[in-house]
This record gives structure tokens, C-alpha cells and sequence, in this order.
């Protein structure tokens, strides 16, 4: 089986620190290209007109590169310099190539390894960092410790609501347990990262709102909660239209269905240790980029799930039952049928259930919005990929992990499922991924 010769030729004793690529960060925040997840993808760029350059490019006025013409060539990216389109080649370094297998060169020419080990980790190719340092900082939305933000979630070992645990780098099958999903045709290769331990709760998501955030007159700087390997992925300014006008219409909004299903409420209560729900793509897109962090991709949410290589059919291993998840609407401990309110949990009532590195509900509860534009088939190369649809804002984006109300094959950690990015529904939330 193709998965056997995979899995042995990338095996490393330091998970493929044998290949260590780091690049500087991109500080020209309108800066990115398209952001598909190809191998092309890098981790940053010099800075706005250090190394640019006019071929291929436009002397039109740009604030989003997307709008500029394509780059020429695997190793060249898109830019936005002073308000113009550009091209500049990319870091030296960046995996390019049809299999990830060659990286640019300094001239911005893609080639041979240059040097490096190409055979160490086979198919498709090592992460770009490994063995990065381990940096807790405190996000924005547990600084005053308010309830639901504070040292006040989980169920066996109550801990902070913003916790959050490191996912070192790997490779591993996408969507392949080697029991019920044995396509083993998606490889993907995953930085270090570190992803929040709990989904967004109420609490938190209360001090985004009363920061004045997620609202048309504060969205997220340009470029804010990208990937950084993947040039482009980004805010947007075209994103602004997409959120709420006001705190009153945003306040008005998680209250999204006739059911009384949100877990939202206009002032502190009893809610505060629930995931909020009711939340838009471009809501959590915004909250995680106000926190500090980002959307995870979908290859790093399905890697956590999975517990990378080890490639398991849900988060803590093989089987299922409802003292390691909530679905199926038996969160209350009641027979399987209609969901009440009482069916949403707190986050991390189940830890039974939590994956190999500590995280809680990745199977159940809600489903979680991924950084992913939705395809029918994965996108391949897959080295730290995002995949992106230029012009597509409103496309359906890719979700994880099942629900409260979900079957419990919709909790395994190969399945894919998609939700129109303006969705604001009961069922769907989001956790962050925060870079290291």
C-alpha cells in the first residue's frame, strides 16, 4: 500500500529537523498572492519593496493582490507595493515544484535542492519549521479573566478557557484512518503550531464583542490571521462588507434561530463556559485575528484530530460513546432524538474524548469553521496548504469535528464537511490555531 512506503520514507527521529526551512515575516500586510495550498506556498517575504520587481506586473492601483495579475512562475509572487501591483521573487527556500520537491533559488528561479537532504522525507516534502520553541503568551480575550475567559473551563482538570497546546510538525494521510477512509491519495506536510485546547466560548468571544470588534467600522488589518507559509491567506479588505454593521446588529445576530439553540446572551450569565455558535466564517476569521491567532487550516485540523501519523478514527482512538463526545442530541444524558438546549456542553466536558496533544471537543459539540475554501477533493501538493478561491468571498468553507446534533460518523476525523461561509447557524463554531 502506497501509505506503508509513505510512512516509512518521511519516519525522522526529530520529525524532519533534519530540513528545517524558517523565513522572515511578511511585513507588507496587503501582500499574497493567491494563497492556494500548492508548493509554492512560503512563510513570509522581504520587506514591501526591499526585492521587487516589474516583470509580469501592472502600474494599476492595488490594495489586494488577488486583483493584480497572476505571478510569472512557480518561485515569483504577487505583490501590492505603494498602492501598485509588483512581483518580487520568493523567499529562497520555498518549496516549488510539482511534488514540493525543488525549492527557488535566490533569483527566484525554481530548481534543485540546493544542498539540502531532498530524500529525508519523501512524499510530499518536510514541513517548513520543526522543533520551533514553545512561546505561551496570554490572548486578548483571557487577559482580565472574566468568566468563561479565565481559569474556568475544562472538567477533570479546570484550567484556562484560552489554554492552548503545541501540535509539532509532521506528515501524515489526509481524510485516511485505515479503517473506514483508506484512500491514502492526500499526503500533507504541517509546521509546528500550537491550537487552542477548547472551542471559542461565550465568555471569550464576549470580549471581542465588547472590544467593538467584529463589526464593519473595526475589522481586522489587512494580511491579519494569515498563514505564515501561505502568502496571501490573510484579511481582506473586500471581508469588511461581511460583517456586522454595529454591536447592536452583531448582539442581534447570534441569536440565530427560532429554537433558542444560540448560546449567546447580551449580558454575562451562565452561558460563559459554552462555545458560542451563531458565528459567521468571517466572525471567527476576525476573532482569532483580534486573539492573536488565526483559523486552522484544514490539513492542521484534521493532523490534530487525527493525532497526525498515527491516523486515528476519532481524536482518542477508535470507538465511539457519549462519554467521550457529545452528538446524536444526548449531551443531557437523554436518549437520542431532539435536541434540547442542554445538549450544548461546556467545552471540555467530555476528556475522555481529548486527542493525543489535550484538545477537547474536536469530535462533537460544534463543528468548527477551518481557514479552507471548500473542494470536493483535497488540494494537492500539500505543504502547510490553505486552499483559496481568488474572487470566490462568499464560497463555502470547509468544517470539522461534527456536533451536538451530528451522527457519530460525522465525528471521525476523516470527514469533511461545508457550510456557506455567511452561515450563522446553531451547530458551528471555532477554535484557534496560534503560530509559534
Amino acid at each position: 500500500m502506497r501509505s506503508l512506503a509513505f510512512l516509512v520514507s518521511i519516519a525522522l527521529a526529530s520529525g524532519c529537523s533534519q530540513k528545517v526551512r524558517r523565513f522572515p515575516n511578511d511585513s507588507d500586510s496587503g501582500s499574497g498572492g493567491s494563497g492556494a495550498g500548492s508548493s509554492t506556498t512560503t512563510g513570509g517575504s522581504d520587506p514591501a519593496g526591499s526585492s521587487t520587481s516589474g516583470s509580469g506586473g501592472s502600474s494599476g492601483a492595488c490594495v489586494d493582490p488577488a486583483a493584480c495579475p497572476p505571478a510569472q512562475g512557480a518561485c515569483m509572487e504577487a505583490v501590492c507595493v505603494n498602492g501598485a501591483c509588483a512581483e518580487r521573487p520568493r523567499p529562497e527556500g520555498t518549496p516549488c515544484g510539482e511534488d514540493g520537491g525543488e525549492v527557488c533559488d535566490a533569483s527566484g528561479a525554481c530548481g534543485g535542492c540546493d544542498g539540502m537532504d531532498c530524500d529525508t522525507c519523501g512524499e510530499p516534502g518536510c514541513p517548513n519549521t520543526c522543533g520551533s520553541a514553545d512561546v505561551v503568551e496570554m490572548p486578548p480575550s483571557c487577559a482580565d479573566g472574566r468568566a468563561g475567559a479565565g481559569e474556568s473551563c475544562g472538567s477533570d482538570v479546570v484550567e484556562s478557557c484560552c489554554a492552548s497546546a503545541l501540535v509539532p510538525c509532521g506528515t501524515y494521510l489526509r481524510s485516511y484512518d485505515g479503517v473506514s477512509s483508506t484512500d491514502d491519495s492526500f499526503p500533507a506536510a504541517v509546521s509546528d503550531f500550537r491550537l487552542d485546547k477548547y472551542e471559542i466560548t461565550v465568555g471569550r468571544f464576549r470580549a471581542f464583542v465588547d472590544a467593538g470588534q467584529g463589526v464593519q467600522g473595526s475589522p481586522p488589518p489587512i494580511g491579519a490571521g494569515r498563514h505564515p507559509h501561505v502568502l496571501g491567506s490573510g484579511w481582506i479588505a473586500a471581508w469588511d462588507m461581511r460583517l456586522a454593521l454595529d454591536t447592536a446588529a452583531l448582539k442581534s445576530a447570534l441569536k440565530c434561530n427560532r429554537r433558542d439553540l444560540w448560546t449567546w446572551t447580551d449580558e454575562p450569565g451562565s452561558n460563559e463556559e459554552l462555545p458560542i455558535n451563531c458565528i459567521t466564517w468571517f466572525d471567527a476569521f476576525a476573532f482569532c485575528a483580534w486573539d492573536g491567532g488565526r483559523l486552522p487550516t484544514e490539513a492542521e485540523w484534521n493532523y490534530a484530530a487525527a493525532g497526525g501519523d498515527l491516523h486515528r478514527p476519532y481524536p482518542w482512538g477508535a470507538s465511539i460513546d457519549a462519554d467521550r463526545a457529545v452528538y446524536d442530541c444526548t449531551g443531557d444524558r437523554s436518549a437520542a432524538g431532539s435536541c434540547a438546549f442542554a445538549d450544548i456542553l461546556p467545552v471540555g466536558s467530555r476528556p475522555s474524548g481529548n486527542g493525543l496533544w489535550g484538545h477537547a471537543d474536536m469530535a462533537g459539540n460544534l463543528w468548527e469553521w477551518t481557514m479552507d475554501w471548500w473542494s470536493e477533493e483535497l488540494p494537492a501538493p500539500c505543504i502547510d496548504c490553505v486552499h483559496r478561491v481568488d474572487g470566490e468571498h462568499d464560497a463555502k468553507r470547509v468544517t470539522r469535528g461534527g456536533s451536538y446534533s451530528a451522527p457519530a460518523d460525522d465525528l471521525r476525523a476523516d470527514h469533511r464537511d461545508l457550510s456557506n461561509a455567511l452561515d450563522r447557524v446553531t451547530n458551528i463554531g471555532a477554535r484557534c490555531a496560534r503560530d509559534l
